[in-house]
């Protein structure tokens, strides 16, 4: 039994849903629009303010499905009302970020200085030369244009240099001892 999946989903006010036929989902805030095709079998209901989501029948693939069409509704309800974003820092002496535009710089010990162009619908800041926040109303899109950022150069056990997400711990190892 799907708990997850069997949860209603309040809409907050000034976000309006529509679901049309296939199961495509459109919803519509403050922060913009978001549309997702689901599966054409779960069935999706609006009754008031509040969504429901509900399986076929047993089998193995739709009590998959059922939590997950649910969670990725909420989230889209989640980020067109308050947004998503993901925060980044920075360790390593003279690693370094800034924003020229469009693009997100990073100089993060190679040769050469690595340029981003900044994918659609997400936003990218640049407090400090040493933190970057990720921020968009699409959770999956957030999620991964981070992670390419953190991708560049993960941070090392030994020095902790690197990209790390804010809330990341870095587990360190004691290097070698010399005589």
């Amino acid at each position: 039994m799907s708990r997850i999946g069997l949860k209603p989903i309040e809409i907050p006010n000034g976000v309006e849903v529509k679901v049309s036929d296939n199961n495509l989902v459109e919803v519509k805030g403050p922060k913009g629009t978001l549309k997702e095709q689901f599966d054409p079998k779960m069935d999706i209901k609006i009754e008031g303010n509040v969504i429901t989501v509900s399986r076929p029948n047993e089998l193995k693939k739709y009590k998959s499905l059922h939590g997950l069409t649910r969670t990725l509704i909420a989230n889209m309800i989640e980020g067109v009302t308050n947004g998503y974003s993901k925060k980044l820092e920075i360790v390593g002496t003279g690693y370094r970020a800034q924003k020229q535009g469009k693009k997100l710089v990073l100089n993060l010990g190679y040769s050469h200085p690595i340029e981003m162009e900044d994918p659609e619908g997400i936003e990218v800041e640049v407090p400090a030369q040493t933190q970057v926040i990720v921020k968009g109303i699409n959770k999956q899109l957030v999620g991964n244009y981070a992670a390419k950022i953190r991708d560049l150069r993960k941070p090392e056990p030994y020095k902790g240099k690197g990209i790390r997400y804010a809330d990341e711990v870095v587990r360190r190892k004691v290097g070698k001892t010399g005589k």
